[in-house]
């Protein structure tokens, strides 16, 4: 019987200590379950940047039902996470090329904020980044979100595809996020991931080069008085860094002093920055950040910076180039710097031809004149159906590439794939097979500026 009491007495002390005492309004949950569900939409739209929030938005307004996948926090991309918040250009020799939802989300994010934009009508000669649009980032990134859902728009963070097939005439993607398991079935899916992830792993073909762009990591500096630095002391000063082995001299074009007169504005170069896997994607931060913590501290050391300070840095590593698709028809330099106008151009695109490598850039500027435009071909994979892609990815070659992957031209492609998807699930067709009648015409009524037809263009 004692030994009975004492067993009994054990269990209760077992109890006790896997149970213990909860304080008011707490209550015991199981541990965490990933949950799995099923969505369905019209439109999918995989990569909530400077194209796919015009995508989404476009497909959205026109009525269609759209589910936009970002595997980050917030929208906006390059402009927003990647810091680069100076979209371009919009207009070529005076006149307006790219407008629509872009556009109009470009200048209330100005007015909002009380900002100015450029005056289009002087012409920017070789100094092009006079026409880039100077933006809040935090304000952008904000605005995009709600026209995303006032559009009807159902916006999924912190998700990523793992397989992409495509069944019935639609397509099923399965995503994983933060504690949750999703299977989307769509009629139509737009790629704008920025470097073809959703077409490499739905089976279709991608192209990259060899040695790639480099990336930057966008931050600002303070701390010192430019004009009262001792630059030849300052260079000399680098040069010994570099040769010490102390500094890396592509890390900032070898222009220690563009450095400090930019105080950091889109100066620094990651070499082989790729944004393409999280693991790539990591090692492209972690060298961004560490090439600007190895450079703080050296400047620190010279006259005059004593006091530099590090006041804003973006969270990623913006990254130029990696993967593009192999399209219906690609994009070469020669098309871009003559202005080739196609049967199906669908929207425009103006800037340089802008390569950046170890050694800087030196921007290619367009003859007077030149307006490039961009064919729908070039936004749908070859052997593909009720599939489009928009933004850096195009199908383009790598010169031609380095000029359509800026936002403003992104903008452009992404209200064009957006309206092509919305027209072929409304006509049960694959989007190479729309009519190019209507394509412009749903352009149009949405603000867009069509390449040969458009009252605009």
């Amino acid at each position: 019987m004692e030994r009975r009491s004492a067993l009994v007495t054990l269990g209760a002390m077992s109890l006790g200590a896997a149970s213990p005492k909860l304080e008011t309004g707490e209550i015991l949950k199981e541990p965490y379950k990933l949950t799995k569900q099923t969505l369905k939409a019209d439109i999918l739209v995989i990569g909530g940047g400077t194209a796919g929030v015009v995508a989404a938005i476009q497909a959205g307004r026109a009525g269609r039902k759209t589910i936009l996948v970002e595997n980050g926090s917030q929208l906006g991309g390059t402009t927003t996470t990647g810091g680069v918040a100076f979209p371009g250009i919009f207009f070529a020799w005076g006149k307006q090329i790219i407008s629509g939802i872009g556009w109009e989300m470009v200048q209330e994010a100005v007015a909002l904020n009380d900002d100015t934009l450029p005056n289009f009508s002087i012409p920017h000669g070789k100094n092009h980044p006079k026409h880039q649009v100077r933006l809040n980032g935090q304000l952008y990134a904000m605005l995009l979100e709600e026209k995303c859902v006032q559009a009807g728009v159902q916006i999924r963070f912190y998700e990523t595809p793992t397989q992409i097939t495509f069944q019935k005439n639609n397509w099923v993607v399965e995503t994983v996020g933060k504690g949750t398991m999703t299977q989307i079935t769509c009629n139509q899916l737009i790629d704008c991931t920025g470097n073809a992830y959703a077409t490499s792993i739905a089976g279709f073909d991608v192209l990259r080069e060899s040695v790639t762009q480099p990336g930057t990591l966008m931050f600002k500096l303070g701390g010192y008085d430019f004009s009262s630095l001792d630059v030849k002391l300052i260079q000399a000063r680098y040069q010994e860094a570099i040769q010490k082995g102390e500094l890396v001299k592509t890390d900032f074009r070898n222009n220690i002093i563009g450095l400090l007169r930019s105080a950091g504005d889109n100066i620094q170069h990651v070499m082989g920055a790729d944004s393409t896997t999280s693991e790539t994607h990591t090692v492209a931060n972690i060298k961004g950040r560490a090439s600007l913590l190895q450079t703080l501290r050296f400047l620190r050391t010279l006259p005059g910076c004593e006091k530099t300070k590090l006041i804003d840095m973006q969270n990623e590593t913006a990254v130029r180039e990696t993967y593009r698709i192999d399209g219906h028809y690609k994009i070469t330099q020669a098309d871009y710097v003559t202005g080739k106008l196609f049967d199906d151009s669908v929207s425009y695109s103006y800037y340089p031809i802008d390569v950046h490598d170890e050694n800087g850039v030196v921007p290619d500027h367009l003859a007077e004149g030149i307006v490039p435009t961009v064919p729908l071909r070039a936004l749908i994979p070859k052997n593909s159906r009720n599939f489009l892609v928009a933004g850096r990815c195009v199908s383009s070659d790598r010169l031609a590439n380095s000029a359509l992957r800026v936002q403003a031209s992104c903008m452009g492609m992404g209200q064009a794939a957006g309206a092509a998807a919305v027209l072929a699930n409304m006509q049960n067709k694959t989007p190479l097979d729309v009519s190019m009648s209507d394509l412009r015409k749903l352009l149009e009524e949405h603000g867009g500026i069509v390449p040969g037809t458009s009252s605009k263009g």
